[in-house]
């Protein structure tokens, strides 16, 4: 028994279940976004954080870290209990491809797992949608829940990112504004601590990476989570 999961958030950098294999690569026709209210982990129903999620764009790209479990069936029923009940704000599951080289027309691996969310605020009560850059920040550097703030996921996917060798734009220019936002709140006279008290400094964009390619992906299936979740992030 053997399956494979994408992580594009936290997992890439605390995957929190037993796994055989790491792997990173990424997804194609598909860009990460931070379009999901998470209320139980980095936020709360009052004042939920905002986390990733994936989007489908025609010509788009997603790196992160891909997983192999192996092992009897009862190793495998383990970890995706795990992974439901943690990713119980998603609401359903993808199958994709998986690429290691760049430009490469051949995946690497089919059949991989992705947490996907309903892009619908009505069918969805997770799904934020889109928001101006300052406003999304000024809610990620405001947010807190019981596995910390949501600045924090932010500023390690950012580092996380940096660590697989795939920094990624998007995710650079939000965390930029969250900086803004934090560095409004301290005094001048405290503005040299920022980085002491947790800020990291703010980084350079990289560009846009972009593959062109032929569109391949399997169905969607549909996931039904566990009614609890854990006190861990998503994806």
């Amino acid at each position: 028994m053997v399956f494979w999961v994408f992580g594009y958030g936290s997992l890439v950098w605390n995957p929190g279940f037993e796994y055989d294999e790491k792997v990173i690569g990424y997804i194609k026709d598909y860009r990460r976004v931070f379009d999901l209210a998470c209320i139980d982990h980095r936020g709360t129903p009052e004042h939920p954080a905002r986390t990733c999620t994936l989007e489908q764009k025609e010509g788009a790209i997603c790196w992160g870290a891909a997983y192999r479990v192996e092992g009897d069936p009862e190793r495998e029923r383990l970890a995706m209990e795990y992974l439901e009940r943690r990713e119980c704000e998603y609401d359903g599951k993808t199958l994709v491809d998986f690429y290691k080289e760049e430009d490469s027309l051949q995946p690497a691996l089919t059949g991989v797992i992705i947490f996907t969310s309903t892009p619908d605020r009505e069918s969805n009560k997770y799904y934020l949608g889109p928001a101006p850059l300052e406003e999304m920040a000024r809610q990620i550097a405001t947010a807190n829940g019981p596995c910390g703030n949501n600045r924090d996921y932010l500023f390690l996917l950012e580092k996380a990112m940096s660590q697989i060798g795939h920094e990624e734009d998007m995710v650079i220019e939000l965390a930029n504004e969250v900086r803004k936002v934090l560095d409004e709140g301290i005094p001048k006279e405290r503005k040299s601590v920022l980085e002491i008290e947790g800020i990291p400094k703010e980084r350079k964009l990289v560009g846009p990476s972009h593959i062109p390619h032929n569109k391949s992906l399997m169905p969607t299936l549909q996931l039904h989570p566990l009614p609890e979740a854990i006190a861990m992030d998503s994806s």
